[in-house]
């Protein structure tokens, strides 16, 4: 036994020497340029995103061709808003929604859920469909802020979309406000207004509901709301539940209110005259 590992021991000195020499690592110098890595593209503030209401200002393909399809409404233009991971689509004929993800200046937005109102207008019913294949569609999205903020959204097929932003009731008024349930009557009166000769004011109450969405307790006197809601139309004749969002106004003007109404969502609306007819 000790002789065999005696001749084993020179055989791998041998083998040892006969070894090839490592190669030589490269310097740094020498290195491929193609292993040199990119810096990561900015991500997009998300917070700047959602403190504006984003409206569709201009709409162009690949060509430079305005995308009529989009301007279906030219007194309200379709509009974004980004909150909680998720947009939400104003202006179109149904209400329309879904979550989004941004990774660097990627956009993609989950497959989208619409309420399914019917328009008569069927520029209206096609925009619903031209505004949310766009959105769906991978995109890159660019923002810039400033006093003039803009958002662009670029297409794989080249279609641009910018759009201008305005700043929320939550960005303007600095806090998220309350949430609040206005039934307001179908017909204003005059009140008195130190600034404004022959005012006519909205008559409003509160109510509430539950959890389940069912109207509790009962509503108190009609009172007169010396202000605007932000948002909302009336309409002589209509009596309307809506959803506001109430606020806090800090350093208002001597002839303003401390309150500002901002108009969520109607709820509900009734033509009392035909009501009444029936």
């Amino acid at each position: 036994m000790n002789r065999l590992m005696l001749l084993a021991l020179p055989l791998a000195l041998a083998a040892c020497a006969k070894a090839p020499a490592p190669a030589e690592a490269p310097t740094p110098s020498a290195a491929p340029a193609a292993a040199a890595t990119s810096a990561p593209t900015a991500s997009i503030d998300e917070t700047a995103l959602a403190s504006q209401h984003w409206r569709l200002e201009q709409a162009v393909d690949a060509k430079g061709q305005r995308i009529e399809a989009l301007f279906a409404r030219a007194d309200k233009p379709l509009q974004l808003d980004f909150r909680d991971g998720r947009v939400s689509v104003g202006n179109a004929c149904n209400r329309m929604g879904g979550g989004y993800t941004i990774a660097g200046d990627r956009l993609q937005v989950a497959r989208m859920a619409a309420t399914l109102m019917a328009c008569p207008d069927p520029k209206l019913m096609a925009l619903d469909q031209a505004i949310g294949k766009r959105l769906e569609a991978p995109q890159t999205i660019a923002l810039s802020g400033g006093a003039e903020p803009r958002l662009t959204l670029t297409s794989a097929d080249g279609d641009v979309l910018t759009f201008r932003g305005e700043a929320t009731a939550e960005t303007r008024y600095g806090g998220p406000g309350e949430t609040v349930f206005l039934e307001v009557a179908a017909q204003a009166k005059p009140c008195n207004h130190p600034l404004i000769p022959n005012k006519q004011c909205l008559q409003v109450r509160e109510i509430h509901y539950d959890e389940r969405g069912i109207k509790t307790g009962t509503p108190g006197d009609w009172q007169p709301l010396y202000q605007d809601i932000e948002g909302f139309d009336h309409t002589a004749g209509i009596r309307n539940v809506v959803r506001v969002k109430r606020f806090t106004v800090k350093n208002p003007p001597a002839d303003g209110s401390s309150i500002a109404y901002v108009l969520d969502m109607v709820v509900e609306s009734e033509d009392v005259a035909k009501s009444k007819a029936r």
